[in-house]
């Protein structure tokens, strides 16, 4: 393995940035002038706007917001949102859908685009399947105890599968107890409230998911950003909150509160958590690990970011993940210490006001999971866990090898490749799906604007020629774009 916290962020390059400026400057320029068309009646304008009769109310909201998604989004809008028609494992069939105004609208076609290499997808185990043991328990719980629970954990809807799911999540992550929530967004964004308050501190990392980050909000608390895995920013924080206390007051704050995630799904950055933890044990803090991405996809047993440095689980006190991407299902957990669990039985609005998570989903998850800690009396799940490491440290070495700019650790399944220029963001995925690859490109403002990338997701169930195919299509691809003109896109044409 190589050293785990060697970390790659090329800077971009002078002129990439500068004609990313002129290309965003361009869009911005002909979005503009558009909108003048538009509103003299000249060119057709399909957007939602207030009626004329409510003129003199305040507006429902800012229009100038919508510039963005009216002039820039809707030009590479085809690229997102494709309706899939099977499974989406390693490979997966989409619906052909065409657009006759430029993406304001789609029509299916109704053929289908079959056996396309599915790169996008969070699906790191191979565990997104229709056929084998998952789905068959998965169906076998759906028989015995129905689809839906139709209640809460605390009134009608506590399942003795859901207490199987919560032990055996707690005896993979090394921890005394935990708990499973419907939903992992949630897991995050309804917890943290319960966790920290007013008159707490909460430090978190600047490229944190959005459910951390809208946890943080709605708690309540003081919230301060630090440099992504910069331990030098972090520290800074933790002793000036120390020597400061709170703003005014200058009492001493209530708890500090460390937010980091296991690996960062749009950098491919694992957290230095050996460094995490030295600093939240010496200046008395909380460490919150959301490893939604990690677990299952990091460590010799699968058991996330605290597996793959051999730490002791009990070092982090609140360790929350999600099931949606390794395990094949939905929903997410939380586990630690006993006295924390129960705390948020009775004080989490997901805990209390959500309804439980539905039976062949535990169902899904719990079978995955013994798959993967080997109570199956197979080696199946060591033997996926093997091939996720191979195929990522191959698929990043071709890459590299090609002379692409990827972000990230060596060893996480999440690979940005950089694109940089707008036009690149909607003529890469086009191209790429004619070559039968899906894949996931984003831009600005899912990333800084001089950073547009296309994010490569790798899977235990891709086989070494998927990989050689993609790889090999993107150098095409790359070719093909290097001097691509902004005019020359579709983003700039007018409609």
């Amino acid at each position: 393995m190589d050293n785990p916290l060697s970390l790659g962020f090329e800077e971009t390059p002078l002129l990439v940035a500068v004609l990313t400026y002129v290309g965003y400057g361009i869009l911005t320029i002909f979005g503009y002038l558009r909108d003048f068309l538009r509103n003299w009646g000249v060119e057709n304008c399909h957007v939602a706007r207030e009626r004329d009769e409510q003129k003199d109310f305040v507006p429902l909201y800012q229009d100038f917001e919508n510039f963005y998604t009216r002039n820039l989004y809707m030009r590479i809008r085809d690229n997102w949102n494709r309706p899939i028609c099977s499974v989406p494992g390693a490979k997966m069939d989409l619906v052909e859908r065409t657009s006759k105004d430029y993406n304001w609208t789609f029509e299916h076609t109704g053929k289908v685009v079959k056996d396309v290499i599915n790169m996008g997808s969070y699906n790191y185990l191979g565990f997104a399947e229709n056929t084998g043991r998952c789905a068959d328990n998965a169906t076998g719980s759906t028989h015995k105890y129905g689809v839906g629970v139709g209640s809460t954990r605390s009134e009608m809807g506590n399942l003795d599968i859901h207490e199987e799911l919560e032990q055996l999540v707690a005896r993979f992550l090394g921890v005394e107890s935990s708990m499973a929530f419907g939903m992992g967004f949630a897991t995050n964004s309804m917890n943290i409230p319960a966790l920290a308050g007013k008159g707490c501190l909460i430090l978190s990392d600047e490229l944190n998911h959005a459910s951390l980050a809208l946890g943080a909000r709605l708690s309540g608390a003081t919230i301060r950003v630090f440099k992504h895995n910069n331990m030098v920013s972090l520290e800074k924080l933790l002793r000036d909150a120390i020597v400061h206390g709170q703003p005014r007051t200058h009492r001493p704050w209530k708890k500090m509160l460390i937010l980091v995630e296991g690996i960062y799904s749009m950098e491919g950055s694992i957290v230095r958590l050996p460094e995490v933890i030295a600093l939240k044990k010496h200046y008395k803090a909380y460490l919150y690990l959301d490893e939604a991405h990690s677990i299952g996809a990091l460590g010799p047993r699968g058991g996330g970011v605290v597996d793959y440095f051999g730490l002791d689980p009990k070092d982090v006190d609140i360790m929350m993940g999600t099931f949606t991407k390794s395990f094949g299902a939905a929903g997410g957990y939380i586990g630690g210490k006993r006295e924390l669990i129960d705390y948020l039985r009775s004080h989490s609005h997901s805990s209390i006001y959500a309804t439980a998570m539905s039976p062949p989903v535990s169902q899904q998850i719990i079978t995955s999971m013994k798959i993967i800690m080997g109570e199956d009396n197979t080696t199946l799940g060591a033997e996926r866990l093997k091939q996720l490491s191979e195929n990522t440290t191959y698929f990043r070495r071709k890459l590299r090898e090609m002379g692409f700019i990827i972000y990230g650790n060596n060893d996480s399944p999440v690979v940005p490749m950089m694109l940089y220029m707008p036009a690149k963001i909607g003529a890469f995925g086009r191209e790429m799906l004619k070559r039968n690859i899906g894949t996931v490109v984003v831009g600005f403002p899912a990333t800084p604007i001089i950073e547009s990338r296309a994010r490569f997701c790798v899977s235990a169930a891709h086989t070494r020629d998927m990989l050689d195919t993609v790889s090999h299509r993107s150098e095409t691809r790359r070719k093909d774009t290097d001097f691509y003109v902004v005019l020359e896109s579709g983003p700039v044409q007018l409609m």
